[in-house]
This record gives C-alpha cells, structure tokens and sequence, in this order.
C-alpha cells in the first residue's frame, strides 16, 4: 500500500514539473514578445518549420539577450531558444534553402540553454 501511494506521488510530483516547466517556457515567450519587436522569417514550404521570430532583449545593466521563438509545422506550438548575438543573420541566410536544415544548424544546439524546446528524442 505504501508502495504505490509512493508511486502515485512521484508520478503527480512529475507530471507537476513538466508542466511548471512549460508554464515557465510560455512565460517567457509572453516576456519576450512584450519587451521587443521580432523580426519573423516565414517557411511556406517547409515541412519542418512554419516560421521563426528572432528577438533581443536588453536588461535594465544593458546586456543583450538573443531569442528565437521557432514554430513547428507538424504542432504549430511556439518554442523558445536563447541564441547566439549572430543566429539571426545564419539562419536568415539559409532558412529558404531548407528552414529544416538551418534550425538544426543555427538554432537546436542552444536547445540546453533554456530547455524549452521538443524533445526529439
């Protein structure tokens, strides 16, 4: 009986993170968007990426924050990434040739800054 009151209890304790998780993930999206103005590049083609909105935000000390909020055609959700002060203008290069491609070159390796991404696993 223990046992699986033990059992229930880690399994509701989990489920309460992940979403306090995204919950915190959908926060900063909200955040991000009201404090700046994104530039968005669109992938009518893709069968990857819908689209994805590059922003930066500077703090009250003036430092600068990169973000890339990328929307996935299968799921049409928002993910946010915190990127590199140049991913903006690598992937703007790129993104026509395979939008795929550019997110998997430019964008996913910064997928452990603030692990708010899919789980492509």
């Amino acid at each position: 009986m223990k046992a699986s009151i033990l059992i229930i209890f880690l399994f509701l304790s989990t489920l309460f993170l992940d979403l306090n998780a995204q919950t915190s993930c959908v926060d900063l999206i909200e955040y991000v968007k009201s404090k700046s103005y994104g530039s968005t590049y669109y992938s009518y083609s893709s069968d990857a990426i819908s689209q994805v909105t590059f922003y930066e935000v500077t703090d009250d000390n003036y430092n600068t924050f990169y973000y890339a909020v990328v929307r996935f055609t299968s799921s049409y959700t928002d993910y946010i990434y915190q990127v590199g002060s140049n991913t903006k203008t690598s992937y703007s290069m790129y993104y026509n040739d395979s939008a795929g491609k550019a997110f998997w070159t430019y964008i996913e390796p910064y997928s452990d800054v603030l692990d708010c991404g899919p789980d492509f696993d």
